[in-house]
């Protein structure tokens, strides 16, 4: 080899020398760099790993305690189960026991009610049953005069009825219809002195429109004869005034009802005369288009206890 060659040669070893070396120091570093990234990766992934690792294990905590808690919530809804059956038991002996005293005061109640309340009100008489001379209604008041007829004396009611019959005359005036009271309670005397009159000037024919002492609606003080302006008094003449025709389509309201209608098996037609027997009895004969005598004696007693509500 010549000397000029070998000159080069050691040109290009002198160069390439360096670039190796740094090359070598280069993928030597990029090596460590990578091994270190791969350690920290593989670190890294080990954390993580070991955190899913914990996850997991926690996981299997909470699914063994909600399994746990599921349980014990299914006993716990059959412990409520079994305590809302014995609510519901006892609440039911309870409410049964309730009924029973309530049933009871309530029976009480009644009887007490019934005790107070003069169960002659509602007997059938006319004919049938018979009030004797001692017989007074025990509330018995003076009607205000404005619902009197004018130049009649003083007349009496019922206390306690007073109200529905007061209630009942405001609403016809308010109706125009001028509707007075013409003649109330009698008592035993009284009625026997009218039906005197009556037999001295009609003889037997009396017994067709007067009851005989201790018969008349009129002695248990919530009966009444009623009239207006254009009749002044209770003849059949009432049966064509508007008044008349007012009373049939509304006394019932009130608690009253027409005692001897056409046809009656007692006395001639009275449109007239009118008994309060409570508005609950009043309104099932209305409403069934029944009389009062149509009606038995045991069903009609059945309204006794609600005559004044």
């Amino acid at each position: 080899m010549n000397k000029h060659h070998t000159s080069h040669l050691t040109l290009i070893v002198s160069i390439a020398l360096p670039i190796l070396l740094i090359l070598i120091g280069y993928l030597v570093y990029r090596t460590n760099v990578l091994n270190n990234t791969v350690a920290v990766v593989s670190e890294e992934k080990q954390d993580v790993i070991n955190e899913k690792n914990s996850i997991n294990q926690s996981l299997l905590e909470a699914h063994d305690d909600i399994s746990k808690l599921e349980n014990e919530l299914s006993l716990l809804d059959e412990d409520y189960d079994d305590l809302k059956d014995d609510y519901r038991e006892e609440k039911n002996k309870n409410d049964d026991f309730e009924d029973q005293i309530n049933s009871i005061m309530g029976t009480v109640g009644d009887l007490d009610k019934l005790s107070k309340t003069d169960e002659e009100l509602l007997q059938k008489y006319s004919k049938v049953y018979f009030l004797n001379e001692n017989y007074i209604p025990s509330k018995i008041r003076e009607i205000d005069e404005k619902y009197i007829l004018e130049g009649r004396e003083p007349q009496y009611f019922h206390g306690d009825a007073i109200p529905f019959l007061e209630k009942m005359l405001d609403r016809a005036e308010r109706s125009k219809i001028d509707l007075k009271v013409l003649s109330a309670y009698r008592s035993f005397d009284t009625q026997e002195q009218l039906k005197g009159q009556y037999t001295q000037t009609y003889g037997s024919g009396a017994n067709t429109f007067s009851a005989d002492q201790g018969y008349s609606e009129h002695q248990l003080g919530t009966t009444l004869d009623l009239a207006d302006t254009t009749t002044n008094g209770p003849y059949l003449s009432f049966q064509d005034t508007e008044a008349y025709q007012w009373l049939l389509k509304n006394a019932y309201r009130y608690g009253f009802t027409l005692s001897y209608p056409d046809d009656n098996e007692f006395y001639v037609f009275e449109p007239w005369h009118w008994r309060f027997v409570g508005e609950d009895l009043a309104d099932y004969l209305h409403d069934e288009n029944l009389e009062f005598y149509d009606v038995e004696q045991r069903e009609i007693d059945q309204y006794l206890i609600k005559i004044f509500d």
